[in-house]
């Protein structure tokens, strides 16, 4: 566990050099990886590889949260209506809308979250 002290801002390897998405994060058997590439006040960007059958319950969050999806395909829950998602898509979550994700196979996403 790490405290506040080790947070970083944004992720060093990919300041200021070209890195592939996919190749940031890899996959863990039955498990939700997750990389943080930029953690500001105005908002988010994170990296995420699920295993097929992992995905994050209903939940809601108080700004849009846009999913670009980099590999494999997920199915995405908004508001009760489901959307099959793959590599090479993307779709925004609305705010305040509960949503879900389930991996149908191996899926990577890029969560990007703009608070202000």
């Amino acid at each position: 566990m790490t405290d506040d002290t080790d947070k970083v801002d944004v992720l060093a390897e990919c300041l200021g050099k070209a890195k592939g998405l996919s190749g940031l994060v890899d996959y863990a058997k039955n498990s939700i990886v997750s990389k943080t590439i930029v953690d500001k006040p105005a908002g988010t960007i994170t990296l995420f590889a699920f295993d097929a059958g992992q995905g994050l319950s209903e939940h809601t969050t108080p700004y849009n949260a846009t999913v670009l999806v980099l590999d494999g395909s997920a199915k995405l829950t908004i508001g009760g209506n489901e959307q099959v998602t793959a590599a090479g898509q993307i779709i925004i979550m609305p705010a305040n809308v509960p949503h879900s994700v389930t991996a149908e196979e191996r899926f990577k996403m890029l969560l990007v979250m703009i608070r202000s």
